[in-house]
């Protein structure tokens, strides 16, 4: 009757890692100028989750691109997911995504700041 139990056990626990596997996703991100198109190191990619009010959840996670404008992140529940990008001498970028596959490759393209405007110029 052990046996059995410890048998039960095992496959119960397996069963629950393999749920949760389903449902977290590889994030691959690639961060690029949008002039030019070449890569953008050491830009820092904040990943906040989003619940199903729209809101953005308390928590995150920031991860910083390699010199190849790339960074990556396993085991993302599946979900929106707002990310924002930020880089000196480039606007920060803002938007939220749906994360529904097991793998995504996202790619974000950087704008240098635009010109202000002012009336006493």
């Amino acid at each position: 009757m052990h046996r059995f139990v410890a048998k039960l056990t095992l496959l119960l626990c397996l069963a629950a890692v393999s749920a949760n596997a389903a449902q977290d996703a590889t994030l691959n991100f690639l961060v690029l100028k949008d002039f030019n198109g070449k890569p953008i190191r050491n830009a820092s990619v904040i990943l906040h989750p989003v619940n199903k009010a729209g809101k953005q959840s308390k928590g995150g996670l920031q991860l910083k691109t390699n010199p190849e404008g790339k960074a990556n992140y396993v085991g993302v529940p599946f979900g929106k997911l707002r990310v924002q990008v930020i880089a000196p001498g480039f606007q920060t970028f803002g938007d939220d995504f749906d994360i529904d596959k097991p793998e995504q490759q996202i790619v974000i393209k950087m704008q240098r700041p635009k010109d202000q405007y002012s009336i006493y110029k």
